[in-house]
């Protein structure tokens, strides 16, 4: 089982999420633990450890860590521009 930890700026990023979409987020980001590269989960073009998930218009960009398992959230977001400025 895997570990989920946030970046400080996606604590930021669920607290701007739309409340219809909140619980919907939370769950999905709570399955992660589970299975961090769930069916429709795609790695990202920018790093080898990138990637993300789609809620409705949300975009839930993570990278995951086989060696020690953990999934660290980097950043939540509307469809259009939660894919500026990831490293």
């Amino acid at each position: 089982m895997y570990e989920v930890r946030f970046s400080k700026s996606a604590k930021k990023d669920l607290g701007k999420v739309n409340s219809i979409y909140l619980l919907s987020v939370a769950s999905h980001i709570k399955k992660l633990s589970d299975n961090p590269r769930p069916f429709g989960s795609v790695k990202l073009f920018c790093s080898d450890s990138h990637y993300r998930i789609r809620i409705g218009v949300y975009r839930v960009i993570y990278s995951i860590n086989d060696d020690i398992l953990t999934v660290e959230v980097i950043k939540i977001g509307h469809r259009r521009n939660v894919y500026r400025n990831i490293n």
